[in-house]
């Protein structure tokens, strides 16, 4: 089993992301991560929809996907060709004794503080999938009060 970037140009219309995500639950198909957003045009967005599968499920997804009739086009991302990013908010538990480790330890993974309170520091961090396991793995030390993923974004390079 192998995973899939699809990035799909879809018609921006009310609806849409539920017949797509219909699509895979009726299917038995499972989506490992999905992002959404309006294009440059705004008649359009993109979906990046991660899927876990062999190339004959992929296949499946690709042609069901292509029967919705707001679907534009469907690409498949490959990695290597590909800048893939994710965005995390973090919140964790923090006191003065221990808030300057948690700052130090977002600037080296280049996370930016975006709020603190009395009890709380939360931590906006952009990166692969990689770095953000490395980035809560430093940091497991410390209570979590929120997190809150993205899922994958990709563009083809060039």
């Amino acid at each position: 089993m192998k995973r899939h970037i699809l990035s799909l140009m879809v018609e921006n219309n009310s609806g849409v992301l539920s017949r797509v995500a219909g699509l895979f639950g009726r299917r038995g198909y499972n989506i490992d991560s999905l992002s959404v957003g309006e294009t440059e045009n705004k008649r359009i967005s993109r979906m990046t929809i991660v899927v876990t599968g062999d190339d004959h499920t992929l296949e499946q997804i690709k042609k069901q996907l292509n029967k919705l009739i707001d679907t534009l086009t469907i690409v498949e991302i490959m990695p290597e060709n590909a800048i893939i990013k994710e965005v995390m908010l973090l919140k964790l538990k923090a006191n003065p004794s221990n808030r300057s480790e948690i700052i130090e330890i977002a600037t080296i993974f280049r996370g930016k503080i975006i709020d603190v309170s009395q009890e709380t520091i939360t931590v906006l961090l952009v990166g692969d999938e990689t770095k953000i396991e490395g980035f809560l793995e430093l940091l497991k030390q410390f209570p979590i009060v929120e997190l809150v993923r993205s899922g994958m974004i990709a563009i083809e390079r060039g």
